[in-house]
C-alpha cells in the first residue's frame, strides 16, 4: 500500500544500522509473535501499552500500523491503552503531522478522539487514551507490548494477551514546557519508526 510522499521521505532517512545488538534482542520477541501468526494466516493484533496511553503507546500504535502498510504484511491490527486513561498529548499529533500523517480531531472532547491517516485512502488509526483492556482493544490473541518501565512494572498480567513483550522507551514528557520539547518529541518518533521499520523488515512475507 503507498504511504504519503512525505511520510515516505521520512522513512528513506531512517538508518536501522543505528540500532543495537542488545535492542534487537529486546524486538525479537515482537518480530517472532508477527512471523507465527503470518506463517499461520491469523490477523496480527498487537496493543502498545504505555501509563497513561498519552505518548509512546500512540507512536508505537501508529508507527507499527504504519510500517505493516509499507511493507505490504496484511491482517495487522494496531492499538493503544494504558494503566488509566488521560489524553493524546497534543505535541504527539503534531510531531506525526510534521512528519507527514494527516491527523482530523473527529471528537472535540476532554479526551479527544483524533482519526490518523499514513494515505488518503487509508483506514483511519482511532487515536485517543483508554485503558489497555478497554472495549475498543482486543480481548484476546493479542501481543501486549509495554512501551514504559512503569506499567511494564505496574501490570504484571495483561488478561488476554497472547505474549507479553517489553519494549520500553524513554518518556519525552520530561522535556515538555522545556526549548528542547519538539526536538525531543521528533528523535522519540524517529527511534520507534526506526525500530518497528526494523520490526516488519524483518518479516518474511
Amino acid at each position: 500500500m503507498s504511504i504519503n510522499k512525505q511520510i515516505e521521505e521520512t522513512i528513506s532517512t531512517l538508518k536501522t544500522e543505528s540500532i543495537s545488538q542488545e535492542r534487537k534482542q529486546v524486538l525479537q520477541p515482537l518480530v517472532d509473535f508477527i512471523q507465527e501468526k503470518k506463517t499461520a494466516k491469523k490477523t496480527i493484533h498487537l496493543n502498545f501499552i504505555c501509563t497513561h496511553n498519552s505518548r509512546r503507546s500512540h507512536l508505537t500504535q501508529i508507527w507499527a500500523k504504519t510500517m505493516a502498510a509499507y511493507f505490504d504484511i496484511k491482517n495487522v491490527n494496531t492499538y493503544s491503552g494504558g494503566t488509566e486513561a488521560t489524553a493524546m498529548f497534543p505535541k504527539v499529533g503534531e510531531t506525526l503531522v510534521n512528519q507527514g500523517f494527516k491527523i482530523q480531531k473527529i471528537a472535540e472532547v476532554k479526551n479527544p478522539i483524533y482519526a490518523i491517516k499514513y494515505n488518503d485512502n487509508s483506514q483511519p488509526i482511532i487515536g485517543f487514551s483508554k485503558k489497555y483492556d478497554d472495549e475498543f482493544n482486543p480481548k484476546s490473541e493479542f501481543a501486549a507490548i509495554m512501551t514504559c518501565s512503569h506499567a511494564d512494572g505496574n501490570c504484571p498480567f495483561i488478561s488476554g494477551a497472547a505474549k507479553r513483550i517489553p519494549i520500553t522507551y524513554e518518556d519525552p514528557k520530561l522535556f515538555d514546557e522545556t526549548p528542547q520539547q519538539a526536538e525531543k518529541y521528533l528523535e522519540r518518533s524517529i527511534q520507534i519508526a526506526t525500530e518497528m521499520y526494523y520490526v516488519f523488515s524483518t518479516i518474511n512475507k
